[in-house]
């Protein structure tokens, strides 16, 4: 089904369509191109799922394209990813030949002669060097990058350097030592997609059937990647104390990014973990509507990262009015207002964790409350118009600047 502007007027209204279609306007002679790692699995891939066909609904002509690289290639650029975000790993030269190789032989077939272009994540960061650039350029990193191993970072730095601007989720994510203009857009969800709109009950009760899990109990889930920065390990240990006070039940609902070879390892180690238990279910599928299913059934939803970008599973299950207990980290504060449509915690701390999801699991009341609040606060911000409005608004700017 083609996506339509049109379909989002219930939603936001009629004049927040005409702003963007006005916006649009400033564009529509451009051509615009998108460039990442993966298709599916992750953030980056949904988002740019749903955002590039409404750029071409609304009259942009807009692109994606999705680098090639060897499972070599893939573990590299992971350790890149893990090391932006505090790891130290050992930065060889090989590491850096693999990750220039790669990129250099993707530019030999992929032909840019769009009006823009838009470089997601540090993959294919270094594609820059390889053309003659004449049009802008914009680099979108969707991670948090404010405690990297500086070698990586400084060994990227050159690379961002060459393009016109860099997008970062939150302002506290910008880097003083960056000398082009950086700009700020918050990702969205899009609330007309399959993972995000109303179903019904016959559906709802047949997936829950297909996938095991009862309603005798509250559920507790936490949706994300196979990755250890989501901590579903430490999400068990929470449940653990949990399960002292409260008879509920744990689901940890993942998939595994195509792009990163360590997902699997940690869904290993928690099959081995699990194994056995009837409280706990885990589940391997990228399916939204399972996942629409489980935000809107789960009596609270727990997002426990270490780290984290933005973590767009927050905003939605905050829209299926459920709260949400996320950690004080990246992006998730901005979205959870502590206390209002959910509660802020400290990841290292399990036992404030699990004091506060004891706390919502026996206040069914505050948890309707802190619902409700929930949704609205993402129909005000975390919406995908607001972030098509953003990019367009971007653009535009950009190209002015150029000219």
């Amino acid at each position: 089904m083609t996506q339509e502007i049109d379909a989002y007027r219930p939603v936001v209204g009629d004049r927040t369509v005409s702003t963007i279609e006005e916006a649009a306007s400033d564009v529509a002679d451009m051509h615009i191109l998108n460039i990442n790692s993966t298709y599916r699995g992750g953030g980056v891939a949904e988002i740019l799922d749903r955002l590039v066909p409404l750029m071409n609904d609304i009259g942009v002509k807009t692109g994606w394209r999705v680098l090639h690289g060897s499972p070599d290639f893939f573990k590299v650029v992971k350790k890149f990813h893990n090391a932006l975000q505090g790891d130290d790993i050992n930065f060889t030269s090989m590491k850096q030949q693999v990750y220039l190789e790669t990129n250099e032989a993707f530019s030999t077939y992929t032909h840019i002669d769009h009006d823009c272009v838009i470089v997601h994540d540090p993959q294919p960061l270094p594609l820059i060097q390889f053309y003659e650039k004449e049009q802008p350029w914009i680099w979108r990193f969707h991670g948090d990058f404010t405690q990297p191993y500086m070698p990586v970072w400084q060994y990227l730095e050159q690379f961002v350097s060459e393009y016109n601007r860099a997008v970062v989720t939150m302002d506290t994510f910008k880097r003083d030592s960056l000398s082009i203009p950086q700009d700020t857009i918050m990702p969205s969800i899009d609330p007309v997609s399959l993972k995000n709109t109303e179903l019904d009950e016959v559906t709802k009760d047949k997936y829950l059937k297909k996938y095991g899990i009862d309603r005798d109990k509250p559920l507790v889930t936490q949706v994300s990647r196979f990755d250890k920065w989501k901590d579903p390990e430490g999400v068990i240990a929470v449940f653990d104390t949990v399960r002292e006070e409260v008879d509920c039940r744990l689901v940890l609902l993942g998939s595994m990014a195509l792009d990163d070879p360590q997902g699997p390892k940690v869904y290993e180690r928690l099959v081995e973990q699990v194994e056995d238990r009837d409280d706990i279910i885990l589940i391997n599928d990228e399916n939204d509507i399972l996942t629409n299913i489980l935000q809107r059934e789960s009596a609270v939803i727990v997002q426990k990262s270490l780290r984290e970008g933005f973590a767009l599973t927050v905003s939605e299950a905050l829209w299926k009015q459920t709260p949400v207990i996320g950690s004080q980290v990246g992006g998730i504060p901005l979205q959870i207002a502590d206390g209002d449509n959910g509660f802020l915690v400290n990841p290292h701390d399990h036992a404030d964790v699990a004091k506060k999801i004891i706390y919502l699991l026996q206040n069914p009341e505050l948890r309707q409350q802190m619902g409700e609040n929930g949704q609205e606060t993402v129909r005000q911000h975390f919406l995908i118009t607001r972030q098509l409005h953003d990019w367009l608004s971007l653009i535009h700017q950009t190209r002015q600047h150029q000219s």
